[in-house]
């Protein structure tokens, strides 16, 4: 089984900053793209970011320029880093990973529990 647990969701203040962090762990052979997507109350899940374990990334409009995704291969860990942060980002936000659990078997997507992030003064 994999498993990913997401930390770091907090309440902080309009222009405010915050570092999420999504760790993987359990039996596997490698992990392809992580990212994160976030839902707010009433809303779909939307995209956030992806980064491939080449570390291209992709960003939703609303966050580019303000957020940033990065992974530790090592560790098995992307991180989410947050700055400028508005009320309507306030959401619970999800890590996500494409994780092939073995050299002949296709990749399977996981998610995390979510995390909160609050935007709010």
């Amino acid at each position: 089984q994999v498993q990913l647990v997401e930390s770091g969701g907090d309440l902080v203040q309009p222009g405010g900053s915050l570092r999420l962090s999504c760790a993987a762990s359990g039996s596997f052979y490698r992990i392809n793209t992580m990212g994160w997507y976030r839902q707010a109350h009433g809303k779909e899940r939307e995209l956030v970011a992806t980064i491939t374990s080449g570390f291209d990334t992709n960003y939703a409009d609303s966050v580019k320029g303000r957020f940033t995704i990065s992974r530790d291969n090592a560790k098995n860990t992307v991180y989410l880093q947050m700055s400028g942060l508005k009320p309507e980002d306030t959401a619970v936000y999800y890590c996500n990973a494409d994780v092939r659990r073995a050299v002949l078997q296709g990749p399977h997507t996981y998610w995390g529990q979510g995390t909160q992030v609050t935007v709010s003064s």
